[in-house]
């Protein structure tokens, strides 16, 4: 799971990439622009209830700002059980995960009647 720094860090890339100030992104966000410094130096705990709001101006997806993804735009958004499987994915120990991959690896082989 990423950390507030990390998140953070994210929110200030993909404000820069829009070409946003952090008074302007305070604003459409409907926060302080002090909260919005405090996010992206990872001094908050209050930014995951902004996550959606933030995401939104953005013009990212929440998943991005959580973990990195390079999926960046809306446009993007993986869907609903590609979304379920990637969460459980990363919730797995790393030798359930490489037995995950194996597993769809092999169901993902075209099979021949």
């Amino acid at each position: 799971m990423s950390t507030p720094a990390d998140i953070g860090t994210r929110i200030r890339a993909a404000r820069r990439d829009r070409g946003l100030t952090q008074d302007e992104l305070a604003e459409q966000v409907g926060v302080s622009r002090s909260a919005v410094a405090q996010w992206e130096t990872g001094r908050t705990g209050q930014v995951t209830g902004n996550l959606s709001r933030i995401a939104a101006v953005l013009e990212v997806n929440v998943e991005y700002l959580m973990y990195g993804d390079d999926k960046r735009a809306m446009g993007e958004v993986r869907q609903g059980d590609e979304l379920a499987l990637l969460r459980l994915y990363r919730e797995c120990d790393p030798e359930d995960r490489q037995m995950l991959l194996r597993t769809a690896r092999r169901l993902a082989i075209p099979r021949h009647p």
